[in-house]
């Protein structure tokens, strides 16, 4: 499968202030930094383009019946508009495929993976008005409609398909052997799902090493979020390193050090011995 390339230096460094701006926003709007996540990673991505994916969101809310009434009802119209009628879904082929994590790419191929296709069902059922968000099931992202009290769960990955209580106990016990505990459906926050997202992306490249370019935005996107695992900064600079880029990377491993010093001079040390091992390839 081919792949696209990067966008140049000047609008990539526009796209990740406006990723930056967007996730510190008082109500950071998930499809937009999913969008221009996407269009990091795709060139081909351009303003038309980023507009169009909007638009097509706004289409295919216009397309819902008006206030369905209870969350079953609404889960149910998404599913039959977005799972039926428009073939959204995703099989287990999509896990190879780096345009299943694009929202851009989701929305015109119509697979991805069940957090994008959740984001797709989220970002069209609140256009039109629905109780709905996100639910970060461990293994499995999920949406859901109303209430906790009277939530309904839906799988946007099998087509939309409404969840009862036991398909939801397996999705879990079979991704993690544990219970489930009605903790994992609470909503997600938008931030928390851009950064599983991203998560998702760095897993992807990390079983092709020649995509190591793929690792390093996803990193670089991670750490333009407000909360982010410290961890990141180190594998940032890890993942320097080892793309040959030493100068930078010895930098990166250095400042992560002087982060965690505070709190733990001997991993401090052990991070400046990996910085000082950089510089010296450089010999």
């Amino acid at each position: 499968m081919r792949h696209p390339a990067p966008p140049p230096p000047g609008r990539s460094a526009e796209l990740r202030r406006r990723f930056a701006e967007e996730a510190r926003a008082e109500r950071p709007d998930l499809a937009a930094l999913c969008l221009l996540t996407g269009a990091v990673g795709d060139g081909t991505l351009d303003e038309d383009g980023l507009d169009a994916a909007q638009l097509e969101l706004d289409r295919l809310a216009g397309q819902l019946p008006y206030r369905p009434g209870t969350p079953l009802a609404w889960a149910r119209a998404v599913g039959a508009l977005l799972g039926e009628r428009y073939g959204f879904c995703g099989a287990a082929a999509d896990y190879q495929r780096l345009d299943s994590s694009l929202l851009h790419a989701v929305l015109r191929r119509r697979r991805g993976l069940p957090i994008l296709l959740s984001v797709v069902w989220l970002e069209v059922a609140r256009r039109a008005g629905a109780p709905v968000y996100g639910v970060a099931l461990p293994g499995h992202f999920v949406v859901g409609f109303g209430e906790a009290a009277g939530q309904v769960l839906a799988d946007p990955f099998d087509g939309g398909r409404v969840l009862t209580g036991a398909d939801a106990e397996l999705l879990v016990t079979g991704a993690t052997g544990a219970r489930l505990d009605p903790s994992m459906t609470a909503p997600a926050e938008p931030l928390d799902v851009v950064l599983r997202i991203l998560n998702n992306i760095r897993a992807w490249a990390a079983l092709r090493p020649e995509r190591s370019d793929v690792a390093l935005w996803a990193l670089d996107l991670s750490l333009l979020l407000p909360a982010h695992p410290a961890r990141l900064r180190h594998e940032r600079a890890r993942l320097l390193v080892e793309r040959g880029e030493f100068t930078e990377g010895a930098r990166a491993l250095e400042e992560y050090a002087d982060l965690v010093a505070a709190v733990d001079e001997d991993a401090a040390g052990q991070v400046r011995a990996q910085a000082r091992a950089a510089r010296a390839r450089l010999n």
